[in-house]
């Protein structure tokens, strides 16, 4: 007689070989290997999603959470504060050679950020009192970051801004269209057609009609950010799969390594032919925070992404070669239709403005408002100079209607005064001839190159050791031509006895004023002693975003004072 156990083992033998049979015929079984395998990156060109299992998320190509909706959800609603612990620049000493450290478990660790250049913009947020404010400039060739200032009028003890990816991307995402367009083949020359499309896009806008009355070539669609032109060529020329690898190759959707706590940037890119033409003309569900931006740009000067660097790295240590992302071909053309942003686009009278020029400024603006609660968002990412960039910046401020600053300006200054504290650039191996300085005599007037009206004669004197120290970069004759052309503008500047908080902060020891926020001077009119303007709010636009338009998209007035509709500041 057959013991028990021997036969429940020949019972469930035949049941175990045949369970076995189908896990296999099922693709059940576990295989170990390496993460990459399953996941491949979308980053990567050649990055294929063909082998990923079914449910598998590719990474970059599907977004890690929901994308909430900016018209119904926008998540600056629900932004919350950097801890203690999270917020390393509050803890943040300053050491006696000027930089800035925090302790670690093996000593100091010093940071990369340039004090002086982190006050200087920081003091511009706050006396201009935006509501909501961040700018960040790093160094394109090695990611290191130099400034990450912030401010908020409306929530004073809002810490990381500069981190939040809670602000619409808005046209800032075109530069992830336009590159996608380059790879794909189109010339930065090639045209379309169009009409309306300012605020908002239709279906029927996508097709060609006898009402389109301007033609704009891609490069001239970048810089005047024509929303319809890029809408007509990415339903054209780009699938929604392209559009979002492109997207995920610059970091959207991806997370970003970066010692303080930083959000990923969620795009949503619809399947369908309107939605994907809607997000690639800058109108999606797209989020993005200013520490991406100014990676964004970064890579857009070099073609590398390289993550942000916030601590500088040891002796002997190089930082990481990054990643190739775009081609230098694609990242040429790239650079040159976001020159066209500040020559002859949305930017141009911002960088035109006399004194404050960037020599070889390129970037992107970005303009978006939404309805309830209203926000007026403003955008600036770009670099310096375009053939050799030193600097690459993202500048953000959300508005309340009545505005002092936006975007654009607060980019613009984040780049000139980043180029002002970097050391000169080696010299060029190219011999020049010039021909000696003529010696005039001390006290002799002359012509000032930058004076508002031509041939008005004005004293050129010398900066003061204080005005040196405070990083003053204007020259007495560029004020003096900016003071005639504000009193041309009747412009009144602020009044002696009685200055505005932006317009007297005197440079004191060990504490620089920074070159934007100069004292108010009997004589002079600085940019941040003029006050500003008083005109009508910002339109309530739902979209709000402006197609070739200054006035609106940009923030500028009819004046060289960086002021906007809202009444002076209080003293």
């Amino acid at each position: 007689m057959l013991d028990s156990r021997h036969v429940l083992a020949a019972l469930i033998l035949p049941v175990a070989l045949l369970l076995g049979a189908m896990g296999t015929a099922t693709g059940a079984t576990e295989e170990p290997g390496p993460v990459a395998a399953l996941v491949p990156d979308a980053g990567v060109p050649d990055a294929g999603v063909g082998a990923a299992n079914v449910g598998t998320e590719v990474l970059g190509l599907v977004p890690p959470t929901p994308v909430p909706s900016r018209k119904d959800a926008p998540p600056i609603t629900k932004m919350r504060s950097l801890s203690r612990k999270e917020d390393l620049l509050s803890r943040a000493k300053l050491r006696r050679d000027g930089r800035l450290v925090v302790p670690g478990p093996e000593g100091e660790a010093t940071l990369t950020i340039d004090p002086v250049l982190q006050e200087q913009l920081v003091r511009i947020m706050k006396d201009y009192q935006t509501p909501y404010g961040a700018a960040v400039v790093l160094e394109p060739s090695t990611g290191r970051v130099l400034a990450l200032a912030e401010h908020s009028e409306a929530q004073p003890d809002m810490r990381g801004l500069t981190t939040r990816a809670v602000f619409p991307a808005a046209s800032i995402f075109k530069i992830v269209t336009g590159s996608a367009l380059l790879e794909a083949g189109v010339s930065p020359t090639e045209e379309a057609c169009f009409h309306g499309g300012k605020r908002r896009l239709d279906e029927r806008l996508l097709e060609d009609s006898e009402r389109d009355g301007a033609c704009y070539s891609l490069a001239s669609a970048m810089g005047k950010s024509a929303n319809v032109i890029f809408a007509k060529m990415t339903k054209k020329y780009l699938a929604a799969d392209t559009l979002r690898r492109m997207a995920a190759r610059l970091r959207f959707n991806r997370p970003i390594s970066f010692p303080i706590p930083t959000e990923v940037s969620l795009a949503s890119i619809p399947d369908d032919e309107f939605g994907l033409a809607n997000a690639g003309a800058g109108f999606g569900d797209v989020f993005l925070s200013p520490l991406h931006g100014a990676a964004l740009a970064a890579a857009s000067a070099t073609g590398v992404w390289r993550d942000p660097v916030l601590f500088e790295p040891g002796p002997g240590v190089q930082p990481p070669e990054g990643e190739q992302v775009l081609t230098p071909e694609v990242q040429r053309a790239l650079a040159d239709m976001l020159e066209e942003t500040v020559t002859h686009g949305t930017a141009r009278r911002i960088f035109r403005e006399r004194a404050f020029r960037v020599p070889g400024a390129v970037g992107k603006t970005g303009t978006l408002a939404d309805k309830n609660p209203f926000r007026d968002y403003s955008w600036f990412v770009g670099f310096a100079p375009k053939d050799h960039p030193r600097v690459a910046v993202a500048a953000i401020v959300a508005n309340d209607p009545l505005w002092r600053i936006r975007g654009t300006w607060l980019g613009r200054e984040a780049m000139r005064l980043a180029l002002e504290r970097l050391p000169a650039p080696p010299p060029q191996n190219v011999a020049v001839k010039t021909a000696p300085a003529p010696v005039e005599p001390a006290g002799v007037e002359k012509v000032s190159p930058v004076s508002a009206e031509p041939g008005v004669a004005v004293k050129a004197e010398p900066a003061s050791a204080v005005e040196v120290a405070a990083g003053k970069s204007v020259s007495a004759a560029a004020e003096a031509g900016a003071a005639q052309k504000a009193a041309a503008l009747s412009v009144e500047p602020a009044v002696a006895g009685k200055a505005a908080q932006m317009s007297v902060q005197p440079a004191s020891a060990g504490k620089a004023t920074p070159s934007s926020v100069q004292p108010a001077v009997a004589g002079k009119t600085t940019p941040s002693s003029v006050q500003p303007a008083v005109a009508t709010p910002t339109p309530s636009q739902p979209e709000g975003q402006d197609e070739d338009d200054e006035s609106q998209e940009e923030g500028t007035v009819e004046m060289t004072a960086p002021a906007g509709n809202a009444a002076p500041p209080s003293p």
